[in-house]
């Protein structure tokens, strides 16, 4: 009688785990984090960190509740990369993260994968592996969701280095395209920061976060692993998607490349709507005195 009982619970917890990771894609959470990279006499900066939209026209909750960020009134808003899933998700996008920067707050962007290329229906081997299919031929329109961001009011940092004012102080932002794509060139970019300085890229490639840090930069922000999107307690997670170790596959570490904020992202492929102890997630770092 007891194999059979255990079969019976077996089942339900199954059906239990099964049923929260179709749950937990639609529960996004605000976390917070404080970053001691500022120089010295800096007063705090707030930077709301977004990543992985992987927006579709139907997915009006996840936009309102991306929008209502438009409250926290921080001084600089990131966003990087994959924001897309959908051509017809470019109007939903640019009215989404057009709040975010409307009152005159500013926001820079690069690009992910999955903005050049939609979604297909993944399998199991890729999953695990990262070997998706090759696609030579880009087929979602991001040069016009870039071109409509920066009518929002967003900083377009593609392999650009800008400084912007941010709360009144000087910030060197540099950007880069995609490296899980191999489109990353970080030499065009390349030089000593001059002053404070953040890097932000979609895929957190350890060559270049080396590259980032060696040229000064006090922080990197990233996203792309989605945090591992399926979590296992004590293990933490599965894969990450590049040569990323596991152990920072989210939120705030500092090793190899210096200080690295990776985003767990607001959401998934549609082919795997799925997450397990791992929500999605915008993050607000406060940013504080505590660099060189």
């Amino acid at each position: 009688m007891l194999l059979p009982r255990l079969g019976t619970t077996g089942v339900a917890l199954g059906a239990a785990v099964t049923g929260w990771a179709l749950v937990e894609p639609h529960l996004p959470v605000l976390r917070r984090c404080t970053v001691p990279v500022l120089p010295s006499g800096w007063a705090p900066l707030r930077v709301l960190h977004l990543s992985d939209l992987h927006l579709l026209p139907r997915q009006r909750r996840k936009a309102a509740w991306v929008r209502g960020l438009a409250a926290l009134e921080a001084d600089l808003v990131v966003s990087t990369g994959d924001h897309l899933s959908s051509a017809d998700a470019l109007d939903a996008l640019a009215d989404t993260l057009g709040a975010l920067t409307a009152d005159g707050i500013p926001g820079v962007f690069v690009p992910g994968n999955n903005d050049y290329y939609s979604p297909v229906r993944p399998s199991l081997s890729s999953y695990l592996t990262g070997a998706g299919p090759r696609r030579r031929v880009p087929d979602l329109p991001w040069a016009r969701a870039a071109a409509m961001l920066v009518e929002k009011g967003w900083t377009d940092l593609t392999h650009e280095r800008v400084e912007l004012q941010v709360a009144g102080r000087p910030v060197v932002l540099t950007g880069t395209d995609d490296a899980h794509l191999r489109r990353d060139r970080y030499p065009r970019v390349a030089g000593r920061v001059d002053g404070f300085g953040l890097g932000v890229t979609h895929t957190p490639k350890r060559a270049l976060l080396r590259a980032f840090e060696q040229d000064g930069h006090a922080m990197v922000l990233a996203g792309h692993t989605h945090g591992g999107q399926v979590r296992v307690p004590g293990l933490g997670p599965l894969v990450t998607n590049c040569d990323l170790q596991r152990s920072r596959a989210r939120g705030l570490t500092r090793g190899e490349g210096g200080w690295l904020h990776v985003s767990a992202g607001l959401g998934c492929s549609p082919y795997l709507p799925v997450r397990f102890c791992c929500r999605p997630e915008a993050t607000l770092l406060e940013l504080v005195q505590g660099g060189s």
